[in-house]
């Protein structure tokens, strides 16, 4: 049984979905819903990939890209396919496409209390940045003309 890394298409979301679930520390919002994961695929179209084994999802790295830098979500491998430098192959299969793009840095995001993989990142060579402050804040349009 060989495992084969392929581009990520729209075809993939609800096997991507089913895997992400099982994933402990990987955080789902309504940026993964169906539709959102469709439109961000098809507009980092070649950016991310998908681990197979006879067919069954077993591997995923979601990225994108604004034109300056990478950004890698959802890197997640089942658990019985860890520690066979999967991820790794991954996130080498990911730099190797954000390159041709001329992008030459990527961040990711990592829940503190996600030990595995803040382990995983940083025996990977990432580097935590501890001068960085991460905010978000959910977009309302309200309406009527912008001010």
């Amino acid at each position: 049984m060989t495992i084969q890394i392929n581009e990520m298409s729209v075809l993939h979301i609800q096997a991507a979905l089913a895997l992400w679930k099982q994933i402990e520390g990987m955080g789902l919002s309504s940026a993964d819903e169906p539709g959102a994961l469709a439109r961000f695929i098809q507009q980092n179209a070649g950016l991310s990939y998908i681990a197979e084994e006879d067919g069954q999802l077993v591997g995923t790295c979601l990225c994108g890209c604004d034109g300056r830098r990478g950004y890698l979500y959802h890197l997640a491998v089942l658990p019985q396919y860890r520690r066979r430098g999967l991820g790794s192959a991954l996130v080498r299969t990911v730099f190797t496409a954000l390159h041709k793009r001329d992008i030459h840095k990527c961040h990711i995001m990592v829940y503190t209390t996600n030990h595995s993989g803040l382990k995983f990142w940083q025996a990977d060579g990432w580097v935590r940045r501890p001068e960085i402050v991460l905010m978000s804040k959910e977009i309302e349009v309200r309406d009527g003309p912008a001010a």
